[in-house]
């Protein structure tokens, strides 16, 4: 039993940390702690709802005013504070009316890495409405030396679950790294 128990808290530790945690979500993660102060590099693994700037590089930035996007392209690397996201692609669609921020889609070798966290696929979304993170093709989120790999990695951020799914023909991989005993 303590392995099955062991196991769901490490899947949640792992996909928990995945990507754009909004600032709603850490409010209440924050008052669930009964107002402790966090330390730092301690927040959602990927950018947040914060303040603090996201600065993006890329080889070319085309904004389409007609289909409410802008797309960075060639060798994109955006930071946050301690988090890091490159690829190849990186396609920002926003609401024509309010200019909020509609999904964010990072495609073609897909890295995301914050302190020792690590994801990568082919493909990642950011769904802001639904607060979901999707994570396609050859997923694999690794935490120190820990490791899930699938096909797909689905974090539904608010309600703090999440879904990991193999290809056709094969199976979700786990790898569980118990940490070293205490003396």
């Amino acid at each position: 039993m303590k392995l099955g128990k062991n196991f769901i808290l490490l899947l949640l530790l792992i996909s928990l940390p995945l990507f754009f945690v909004t600032g709603e979500a850490q409010e209440k993660k924050e008052k669930a702690r009964g107002g402790e102060k966090r330390i730092a590099g301690e927040k959602g693994f990927g950018f947040s709802a914060s303040r603090a700037p996201i600065d993006i590089v890329s080889d070319t930035v085309e904004a389409n005013q007609k289909e409410n996007t802008v797309t960075f392209e060639g060798n994109v690397v955006a930071k946050q504070e301690d988090t890091t996201l490159y690829a190849n692609t990186l396609v920002i669609r926003y609401d024509a009316e309010t200019k909020k921020l509609k999904d964010i889609t990072a495609i073609g070798n897909v890295k995301i890495v914050q302190l020792d966290r690590r994801a990568t696929g082919q493909k990642a979304t950011f769904q802001q409405e639904e607060n979901k993170v999707v994570l396609d093709g050859d997923a694999v989120v690794r935490e120190g030396e820990n490791e899930i790999r699938g096909e797909r990695v689905i974090f539904y951020v608010n309600e703090e679950r999440s879904i990991v799914e193999g290809g056709k023909g094969s199976r979700v991989n786990t790898r569980i790294t118990p940490p070293p005993r205490e003396k």
